[in-house]
């Protein structure tokens, strides 16, 4: 029995489109999540990374969405 997986490049490309819906920036991310520079907010949306739990957390709120509807997976086949 397989078990769904995240697809990164399918995410990365929701959370740019979540972000936009939501009328904020990459620098709003960053300076909301303190980082140094944009760099892991653009992994995020170019599907080379994931936010960590807490930065997913903090990330639907922002969105106002639930983790859910951030995650886009591949439902794998028994």
């Amino acid at each position: 029995m397989g078990f769904p997986t995240i697809n990164l490049t399918r995410t990365g490309a929701n959370i740019i489109r979540l972000r936009k819906a939501a009328g904020l920036t990459v620098h709003d991310l960053q300076m909301v999540f303190g980082f140094n520079s944009p760099q892991a907010i653009y992994k995020w949306q170019n599907g080379t990374a994931l936010p960590t739990v807490d930065n997913l957390i903090v990330l639907a709120a922002l969105l106002q969405v639930r983790i859910d509807d951030i995650l886009i997976t591949d439902n794998a086949v028994a």
